[in-house]
This record gives structure tokens, C-alpha cells and sequence, in this order.
């Protein structure tokens, strides 16, 4: 059986909810193979000891990769925590990535909801 890998991502007014997440289900998550956008992979890592490949942060091409990870059929679910609230300056980044999940029918996670039901699922 091969290891399913989750992507992980937070805006930043969202990375405290995403390492309380990986906190929270760390004994599920170290199941998976992990990986994050710079800043948030670092965090979960650090923070939870789980073993996290982090990529370039979000705004210099870590969504990107994500994506490309994406499109080459290499991500199994995107939990990406969203701040509704802020304004990105790399919005077009964001939402290439979201377009990509939905195009290539991976699970997505917004919300921590969203995530436990993901990651229950996987």
C-alpha cells in the first residue's frame, strides 16, 4: 500500500489553527506523508515533531508547487486553512491552487471541520 500524502497550507492569521490541528491529530497524521508551504510546514514540524517537507512559502511559489504536486497526481488532500478575512496580495496564487484541486477532484479542507472529515476519510 502506498502512503497517501497530504498537502498542508495556512494563511497566516491561520497558522496557530493549523499546528493546533497537526497537534491534535498528530498519531493520524504521522500515517501520511506531509507536506507544506514554507513557513507552515516549518511550523507544524517544529511544533509537533512530525516529519513535514516543506516548500517555498505561498507567495514565492510554494502554492505553486503545491499545485504542480497537484496536477502531477502526487498530492492525495490539500488541508489549506484560509483567512476569509485578509486581503493576499498573491490571491491569483490561492486561487490557482483551489482551481487545481477542484479540477483534479483532490479532498480540500478550509476549515478544521472540513479536516477532521478529510482526514477520517483518507
Amino acid at each position: 500500500m502506498t502512503t497517501k500524502t497530504i498537502g498542508l497550507v495556512a494563511h497566516d492569521e491561520k497558522k496557530d489553527d493549523m499546528v493546533a490541528f497537526a497537534r491534535a491529530h498528530k498519531d493520524r497524521l504521522s500515517g501520511f506523508t506531509l507536506v507544506g508551504t514554507g513557513t507552515t510546514g516549518g511550523r507544524v514540524a517544529q511544533e509537533t515533531g512530525l516529519a513535514v517537507l516543506a516548500l517555498k512559502s505561498g507567495p514565492l511559489g510554494g502554492d505553486a508547487q503545491i499545485g504542480a504536486m497537484i496536477a502531477e497526481g502526487r498530492l492525495d488532500a490539500l488541508i489549506f486553512f484560509i483567512d476569509p478575512m485578509s486581503a493576499l496580495p498573491h490571491d491569483v496564487d490561492v486561487k490557482a491552487l483551489t482551481r487545481l484541486a477542484t479540477l483534479y477532484d483532490i479532498p480540500v479542507a478550509y476549515n478544521k471541520s472540513t479536516a477532521e472529515a478529510v482526514l477520517k476519510a483518507l
